[in-house]
């Protein structure tokens, strides 16, 4: 009986050193969203990869271990926990945190794969959500124990976002669910209200990250009436709090347009079906039309140009992925030579849609350069848009008008629609030859070549002349493009006159400036900028790295400038030709000759 009442009294003094020293070791201090947000925009997550930013937490944690000593064993693995008594560093918490980090990054890798998890793939991502709550609950009680209040606080937020994450990818417990993400924004919230301004932004970003979990936690409750339109929308935000938000949403908007695409058989146009025996083909098609909406519908003009850009790439992601199943129907058709040609033709056509989207592209990256063309610069950082660019895009736009002909062009038992749509791209090539010769004569103008210049402006006139009477003669023509010509015609008429006049002056005054020019040349080079040299003051202290110096120091001129040399004046004898030399024949030796010589004389 003494030895327990003795050991029990043992336990007791050493749960309440315990105790002690839990109220005496000091307080941790670490700014949770902020260091992840840093680690996660500079490695991978500011371009949404996932993989990268895991390798990142691999390697902070190898380097965490190292530093520590907190090693595995050596060979093979023994594992070792961290309880609340080895936290005498803010390290072992850094530890902790970057392992659930690492196991949450391995299950978005895996969410966001490009044909998104299969089966298998989808119990690994959730048992990497489960590891990943796991360490984030364990941050938790760490820091309400070695924390200070501010870290106790962002690590409960941190867990119950995990917590959420998680229920949110298993489709289940949406209440809870629900109650987890409120909770992290009310911690965010509030502390959004305290610390330095970065801190305060921060907080409020992730308080909008999470908003759209909430609301489609509410939608699946049956509490909130959220439009597919609204669900998109909310889809459309950034962030990688988000992304598993998209890939959910992606998710159930992929088989509402399979359950859409079974009603799908044909694919019309320019006057032709084609059947569509394929699903993926389908859905591809559905997932490219419903974007297309986005660009053509009443609310295209007010989405922002970087909005609209990615919605094309996206439609073409659609539309490729469309024709490689038709290539691999078309591959696996065998002898079948009506299914063949059904095949070939909705290939076709799909292509020509590619081909109009690509030009509709080009057109707005035309118009960005042209808005930024004519803008008034207010940062000098900020980029120059040149003409050259704009005659490079127009090229391209030819390019695109001409394979598109050729692709309607090509077939037999062409339909009148299709030479209608061919003779509207040769139109639309007579439109784009004109607008690029105009930014080509604008090049050459700004390079001061006024004849080649005045030339492609008359050249502009000419080509938007034969345009304005082509598109004038059909009944459905576009009235923007008319007005472009319009306005194309004048500027090119008004510019073409004072290229005239420019070169004109440019001519009258040459030969003044050229005699102003050959006044100034010196051959000792005194007109240029003075400067000083270190050979002229060697008698003279300067200081060659002042601060108020602000170009380097010379020490003699190189090349040496030219000097005037002194030489023999220069002989001209004008008096030569006139002098008359005296006869000196006397002189001279006379021949001797033979006597046969003599007599033949």
């Amino acid at each position: 009986m003494a030895k327990e009442n003795n050991s029990s009294a043992m336990d007791v003094d050493n749960q309440n050193s315990e105790s002690v020293d839990q109220i005496n070791s000091p307080r941790f201090s670490i700014n949770v969203l902020q260091l992840l947000k840093s680690a996660q925009m500079q490695h991978g997550l500011r371009f949404g990869d996932y993989a990268r930013y895991r390798r990142y937490c691999t390697a902070r944690l190898r380097r965490l271990y190292k530093s520590l000593k907190f090693t595995h064993g050596r060979g093979k693995y023994s594992k070792r926990a961290i309880t609340a008594s080895m936290v005498t560093e803010v390290r072992y918490l850094h530890v902790v945190l970057y392992t659930g980090e690492r196991a949450w990054s391995h299950a978005m890798e895996k969410k966001t794969l490009p044909d998104g998890p299969n089966a298998r793939q989808r119990g690994y991502l959730i048992g990497r959500l489960r590891k990943a709550v796991k360490w984030a609950t364990l941050f938790q009680d760490l820091c309400s124990i070695k924390g200070d209040s501010r870290t106790s606080l962002e690590a409960e937020a941190y867990a119950a976002y995990m917590r959420g994450n998680l229920l949110f990818e298993q489709d289940q417990n949406w209440e809870v669910a629900l109650k987890s993400f409120k909770s992290a924004r009310a911690v965010y919230e509030e502390l959004g209200k305290y610390g330095d301004l970065e801190n305060q932004v921060l907080c409020r970003e992730r308080v909008e990250e999470l908003e759209p979990s909430i609301r489609y936690c509410l939608h699946k409750i049956g509490e909130s009436n959220l439009q597919t339109s609204e669900l998109l929308r909310i889809g459309e935000m950034e962030g990688p709090a988000l992304d598993l938000f998209r890939a959910k949403l992606e998710a159930v908007m992929s088989e509402a347009r399979s359950q859409q695409a079974a009603s799908m058989t044909e694919f019309h146009w320019l006057g032709h079906r084609f059947p569509i025996s394929n699903a993926k083909t389908r859905v591809s098609i559905l997932k490219a039309q419903e974007l297309e909406k986005d660009i053509h519908g009443p609310k295209a003009d007010s989405l922002p140009a970087d909005k609209r850009l990615a919605t094309f790439d996206k439609i073409f992601a659609a539309y490729n992925e469309a024709r490689s199943c038709i290539r691999n129907d078309l591959a696996s058709a065998g002898n079948s030579e009506s299914m063949k040609d059904d095949l070939s033709g909705l290939d076709k056509a799909i292509g020509a849609v590619l081909g109009q989207r690509t030009i509709e592209r080009n057109q707005l990256l035309v118009s960005i350069a042209i808005s930024k063309l004519n803008k008034v610069r207010d940062d000098k950082n900020e980029k120059v848009t040149k003409p050259e660019e704009l005659v490079r895009l127009y090229d391209l736009l030819l390019q695109n008008a001409a394979d598109l002909s050729d692709l309607v062009s090509s077939g037999r038992d062409r339909k009148p629609e299709e030479l209608a749509f061919a003779e509207e791209c040769e139109l639309k090539s007579l439109v784009f030859r004109a607008e690029r010769c105009f930014y080509l004569a604008k090049s050459y103008s700004l390079a001061g070549k006024r004849t080649e210049a005045y030339a492609l402006y008359c050249k502009v006139r000419f080509l938007a002349d034969t345009a304005l009477k082509e598109l004038q003669n059909l009944k459905t023509a576009d009235q923007a493009v008319i007005k472009e010509l319009q306005t194309l015609q004048k500027e090119s008429r008004s510019n073409s006159c004072i290229e005239h006049a420019l070169a004109i002056m440019e001519e009258e005054q040459a030969p003044e400036k050229l005699s102003q020019k050959i006044s100034t040349i010196s051959l000792t080079g005194k007109d240029k900028k003075l400067e000083k040299f270190l050979m002229d003051n060697l008698d003279v202290y300067e200081s060659a790295v002042d601060a108020s110096v602000k170009s380097m120091s010379r020490i003699e001129r190189f090349p040496p400038s030219f000097q005037a040399a002194a030489r023999s004046p220069i002989v001209l004898d004008l008096a030569y030709n006139l002098i008359e030399c005296p006869s000196l024949e006397n002189r001279t030796k006379k021949d001797k000759k033979s006597f046969l010589g003599r007599l033949w004389r």
